[in-house]
């Protein structure tokens, strides 16, 4: 029997998806007709609200001025941002701490922080003070949010008129706020931070204790930081009990105190002291009759010895106890430095009269050093040429190109790697990344050996070691473990010195060749104790021990070449008088804006920085010049009288040192040139030895206190030969 056909469903699912379309045509029209009938309706309602005439233009200007405003607000708090990260954590803690610091011979050299018992309530000052500060500081402190656009506006004015700055817009809550969270580097950057942590403190702090941090936190020269230090300095009395002529004189020291400093230059504290008692006039806060006496008797002050403080140091120390000292239940400290203030007195002596002789001619303003000792002891550090114009650490916190000094990490990565000095290779035209980098005198030598390469301080093989060999990477790895803290770019310039470092990052890598390969553990600390005589800390106890970054291959390898380089490379004015074999780098970046020396003997690693704040040019001025000429007066110097140790892997002198031509040994001295630096012998080595061993002896048997507080006197924790930081022995390393 034939089966029945099956159905065709075909025009079943057809009509189906007929339906389906029809009813997605249908809804998406009916949605479409009934928005445009909500869009005609909202716009007859709104119609009614429509303005014409004067109206429409206010209602035009409202609503640019929202949209611009949303814009601005925005764009304030990306740049508010940065500010308020300043604030994080206790900003406070620095007023927990008060620290004497001694030289690394126990001599008391100053202080930081803030001295609780000398620290005086706003309200018990005297009103001729406050008076005085307000009227030269900023007269409408009282007025202001912590930004006075009026008093920004008048200096503007006057400055426009005098052709010069004459006047200052800071507020007072703007110094304050430079003072508690920035440094006095001169960028927009800064200026916005200030800007916006001035509002902050103004938010969160009433205006007396706003007054009262300025006045406790505010440098006032001689090394004194507050007012009540200050006045204890300068007039040897307490703050409460100053006269109104001594006011006006500590009132004109918040905008130069080194200018300023009574001590220093009496008649130009007394000049500016008269300015203060006329502002006081001009801002109506005393008349005429009621300065007078202070104008025809002004203040005299106590003789103090013109013994410079080694501010930029002891800034860095502070910072380096805060961190150390953190946990300790006790901040009222006695704190045993390294510094020896012989050295750091020739260090500045050597970086100033280097810029008063060739700053003009090279058209640079700042220089900034560091020298450590073999071992990691940081003996001199100058963080700019015055402290008292700019407090901003140039040493310690300024980022700057290092140029071609940075090479010595891509060479000691190499050396690493197995290759030596004697290695081969090729000085040619390169291209990586469509980078093409050129040698300074646009010439290339070809088949030449590492040794040559860096002492001639050819671009062309550091970054062919790193495209073919190394790898960035592995150059900042090198860098890191050398101890630049400072954090690296790897990018395919980094190898030509693009990535900043600081001259404390430079001293303490390069101090690894001295070193034999181990880590330098720069230092600035030897001991800290708490005022009952208890070592609450000490480097040789506490510290980690050194650890090898360098094999003994690699830095013998270093060291060879290093050591070519004044005598046959770029430093050759960095070669010292006294035939002490010397290692080092030059460094000189792009449109010579830094120039940068960085050296070394078998005792001391110092580095030399050179240029200006605002980064303009200097009159090609390279790292061969100025910084090695820095380098070596005061090298010249540290080694004279003591003990000479060698580089590792190094003959002293060296056997194929060249000589100097007859005609060169003959000729003339330099008129010109500055007389080197003498540093008088007191004691044989031998001597110095025997002594610190019996001072050892003593203290083992019977330890010495810390002094008490305020007593004046500092007990000394390490026996010295004499109490003179310029004398020979002092520099016996110990």
């Amino acid at each position: 029997m034939q089966e029945p056909k099956k159905e065709d469903n075909r025009p079943k699912r057809r009509h189906i998806f007929l339906r389906i379309d029809s009813w997605i045509d249908s809804t998406v029209w009916n949605a479409g007709f009934r928005l445009a009938e909500w869009w005609e309706d909202t716009t007859i309602f709104f119609r009614r609200f429509r303005v014409r005439g004067w109206k429409r233009a206010v209602f035009e200007l409202l609503g640019e001025t929202a949209t611009l405003g949303t814009a601005g607000s925005v764009l304030m708090l990306a740049l508010a941002l940065p500010a308020f990260e300043e604030t994080k954590g206790n900003w406070r803690t620095q007023s927990d701490f008060a620290v004497t610091f001694l030289d690394r011979y126990g001599n008391e050299i100053g202080h930081r922080g803030i001295i609780h018992e000398d620290s005086v309530p706003i309200d018990e000052l005297p009103d001729h003070l406050i008076k005085a500060v307000l009227a030269t500081e900023d007269r409408r402190f009282f007025d202001h949010w912590g930004i006075d656009f009026l008093g920004l506006a008048r200096a503007m004015t006057e400055n426009a008129r005098a052709g010069g700055v004459v006047q200052g817009g800071s507020t007072l809550t703007q110094q304050l706020a430079k003072n508690l969270f920035l440094s006095n580097e001169r960028t927009i950057e800064r200026k916005i931070k200030e800007a916006f942590l001035a509002v902050w403190l103004e938010c969160n702090l009433s205006k007396k204790e706003i007054l009262g941090l300025y006045l406790d936190r505010a440098y006032m020269g001689g090394g004194t930081f507050g007012a009540a230090a200050a006045a204890q300095f300068y007039f040897g009395k307490a703050i409460t009990d100053i006269n109104l002529a001594e006011s006006a004189m500590l009132a004109g020291l918040f905008k130069a105190p080194a200018r300023y400093a009574p001590h220093v230059n009496l008649p130009a504290a007394r000049g500016r002291a008269n300015e203060v008692l006329t502002n006081m006039v001009q801002g109506g806060l005393m008349t005429e009759g009621q300065v007078i006496a202070a104008r025809l008797t002004p203040a005299t002050v106590v003789d103090r010895a013109q013994v410079k403080a080694p501010d930029f140091f002891l800034d860095w120390a502070f910072d380096e106890v805060q961190r150390i000292a953190a946990p300790f239940a006790q901040h009222s400290l006695i704190v045993r430095t390294t510094i020896d203030m012989g050295l750091q007195q020739a260090a500045e002596e050597s970086v100033e009269s280097g810029l008063r002789q060739y700053g003009e001619s090279y058209e640079v303003k700042q220089g900034a050093l560091v020298m450590v000792e073999n071992g990691g002891a940081v003996r001199a550090m100058v963080g700019g040429r015055d402290y008292g114009e700019s407090q901003f650490n140039r040493a310690t916190r300024a980022l700057r190109q290092p140029g071609s000094s940075f090479k010595v990490y891509t060479y000691a990565a190499a050396m690493e790697k197995g290759m030596t000095p004697e290695t081969v290779v090729v000085d040619a035209p390169i291209t990586w990344r469509g980078w093409s980098p050129q040698n300074y005198a646009r010439k290339y030598a070809g088949r030449i050996t590492l040794m040559n390469a860096l002492a001639r301080s050819i671009n062309t093989v550091p970054v062919r070691l790193a495209k073919d060999k190394l790898g960035t990477e592995i150059i900042a790895a090198t860098a890191k473990r050398m101890g630049v803290e400072t954090p690296i770019r790897t990018d395919k310039t980094m190898p030509l010195g693009t990535s900043e470092v600081t001259v404390l990052d430079q001293a303490t890598a390069y101090a690894v060749f001295p070193a034999g390969g181990l880590q330098s553990r720069r230092h600035g600390i030897s001991q800290i104790l708490n005022y009952d005589g208890d070592i609450l800390y000490d480097f040789g106890r506490d510290a980690p021990q050194a650890q090898r970054v360098l094999s003994e291959q690699a830095v013998s390898s270093m060291n060879r070449i290093l050591t070519q380089i004044p005598l046959i490379g770029t430093a050759r004015r960095a070669a010292l008088d006294n035939g002490i074999v010397t290692g080092g780098k030059t460094g000189t970046t792009q449109a010579y804006r830094d120039a940068w020396f960085i050296g070394f003997t078998g005792d001391y690693t110092t580095a030399v920085w050179f240029g200006n704040d605002d980064y303009t040019s200097t009159n090609e001025m390279t790292g061969g010049s100025l910084p090695a000429m820095t380098f070596k007066r005061l090298m010249d110097y540290a080694e004279q009288g003591i003990e000479h140790r060698a580089i590792p892997g190094i003959d002293n002198p060296l056997p194929d040192a060249p000589k100097k031509p007859a005609e060169v040994a003959d000729a003339k001295p330099d008129e010109n040139a500055l007389p080197p630096l003498v540093r008088p012998r007191s004691l044989s080595a031998e001597a110095t030895r025997l002594l610190k061993a019996i001072g050892a002896t003593f203290e083992k048997a019977s330890p010495l206190k810390a002094p008490e507080k305020n007593s004046g006197r500092v007990a000394v924790l390490e026996t010295p030969t004499n109490n003179s930081p310029n004398r020979a022995t002092n520099a016996t390393n110990n």
